[in-house]
């Protein structure tokens, strides 16, 4: 177990999808974490967390390759209380593909601008989002010293 290796910190619009993975119903909760599908439904992520602990891991590729926690890691966080979940901006993120789209611009800026986009058309404006993941992004950072990997 490797419990003394630290998270970084995840691209802000990971906290996006994962609020988008909540409001899609995507998680199911185990008993030591939960399973998240992906957005094209052709995987699913296992994540476990111990919150006595402070350990949580995550097969995502984020978490597996870049050493980020993954969205599939903050979904269960948001769903846990530890960090924060707004229901608008899920709904308003619903339904993202964000595996194509993520395929289709390549670029996470590009990407982020795109789900702005179907957001404001759904009754969210630019400003909420980033307001929302300036917040998610500032409880996760003073979380994260403590979150160690397993």
């Amino acid at each position: 177990m490797k419990t003394n290796i630290r998270w970084k910190l995840p691209p802000k619009i990971k906290y996006l999808e994962a609020v988008g993975a909540i409001a899609d119903k995507r998680i199911i909760l185990t008993k030591n974490g939960a399973q998240v599908k992906s957005s094209m439904g052709d995987r699913t992520y296992h994540v476990i967390f111990d919150y006595e602990k402070m350990i949580i891991s995550s097969d995502d590729n984020g978490s597996k390759f870049k050493g980020y926690i993954g969205y599939p890691a903050i979904s269960l966080l948001m769903l846990k209380h530890i960090l924060p979940y707004d229901e608008k901006i899920g709904e308003s993120l619903k339904g993202i593909k964000w595996k194509k789209i993520n395929k289709k611009f390549k670029n996470y800026f590009l990407t982020e601008n795109y789900v702005k986009s179907i957001a404001k058309k759904k009754g969210v404006a630019e400003q909420q989002l980033e307001n929302f993941k300036n917040l998610v992004h500032n409880e996760l950072k003073k979380i994260i010293k403590e979150l160690k990997k397993c």
